[in-house]
């Protein structure tokens, strides 16, 4: 564990190095927004993809991976053309620019606001349910196969809020920049269209949105008309994400793709430009309610996440991995703390 923090703090060193190093490029060299400054931000993204290579821990690779080989790669390309996050405040700060960078934030435009009472203890529910849920997989031979995919699902989920609700409090307190929430209570949803674009990961969907849809769209719009160029950007978002989601499962597992969750996301890609185009045609002269929508939405998203999306998780034993890890982790952080106030 030690080595693997070690490891970790390297990688963290040279990951803000290069973020200074991308800063300058606009703010110190003046090089413009184009494939000249793309050409400047190419080895910073080799580097980025690298990088979490040399590490083999899930609760330390699996932040890595996600924040520097998708987002931070994602970022930084729309950065070399005066696009997205990094380019959206000319006058932004050093310390401002490496923590859009390399985490997964985006900053409100409203001034900083303190965590109120209500959202803090969502959190602290949200927190004792994850570990109730980690506790459950003590009993996984008892289970049914439903039950355990619920499980998967809950963990899935909490552990990805909670990972990055902890990097936006860590942000918020060093740095006081009012934070947008990465996510709006997923389970609240009532079609694929709202779960994907206003519920889950908001983040990434901001990004996809920059680097993925709008130009599809664009380019199509003069081609296809603007409802199929909105559609097919629709589409292809879903197999982008598709894509970096098995560069991610590569990370985790070493083995080679088998693009099960790849054809996950074609699938909502798909299913979700199909609900949007139904939606248009009967111009709300149909309409589910809210619960039976959220329900049906729910179950659908859970049923293919077992079919193709946890599959290669499962198979390839990265759920045990990240189980064992509990308590060395726990085991780690508790004898150094020990240590700490000693």
């Amino acid at each position: 564990m030690e080595a693997e923090i070690l490891n970790f703090i390297k990688i963290w060193s040279l990951a803000i190095a290069s973020a200074c190093y991308s800063y300058s490029l606009s703010r110190i060299f003046h090089i413009p927004p184009n494939l000249l400054r793309f050409f400047f931000i190419l080895p910073i993204i080799y580097l980025f993809t690298i990088l979490p290579l040399s590490l083999t821990s899930f609760h330390l690779g699996g932040p890595t991976i996600f924040y520097l080989v998708w987002l931070g790669n994602f970022k930084l390309l729309l950065y070399s053309f005066d696009l997205g996050p990094l380019s959206s405040n000319p006058n932004i700060s050093l310390s401002h620019f490496i923590s859009i960078a390399l985490l997964p934030i985006k900053v409100n435009s409203k001034p900083p606001q303190k965590w109120k009472l209500f959202r803090s203890l969502l959190f602290l529910a949200k927190l004792l349910v994850f570990f109730l849920v980690v506790k459950i997989y003590d009993y996984k031979q008892f289970l049914p196969k439903f039950v355990l995919l619920i499980n998967y699902c809950c963990h899935l989920y909490l552990g990805v809020e909670v990972t990055l609700a902890i990097t936006a409090f860590f942000v918020w307190a060093t740095l006081g920049l009012g934070l947008e929430a990465q996510f709006n209570e997923p389970y609240l949803t009532t079609s694929l269209q709202d779960y994907w674009a206003r519920r889950w990961n908001l983040m990434v969907s901001d990004i996809l949105r920059l680097s993925v849809y709008d130009p599809i769209r664009r380019v199509l719009f003069q081609l296809v008309g603007k409802k199929l160029a909105r559609l097919c950007g629709m589409v292809g978002a879903f197999i982008v994400s598709g894509l970096m989601h098995e560069v991610i499962y590569f990370y985790f597992t070493r083995v080679r793709p088998t693009w099960e969750v790849t054809w996950f996301f074609v699938l909502h890609g798909v299913c979700t430009a199909v609900e949007v185009a139904v939606k248009e045609a009967v111009n709300g002269r149909f309409r589910l309610h809210r619960v039976v929508s959220g329900l049906l939405t729910i179950g659908f998203i859970g049923v293919t996440a077992w079919w193709l999306f946890l599959p290669q998780i499962l198979r390839n034993g990265v759920d045990v991995k990240c189980f064992n890890e509990y308590p060395i982790m726990f085991n780690f952080f508790n004898e150094n703390m020990l240590y700490f106030f000693k």
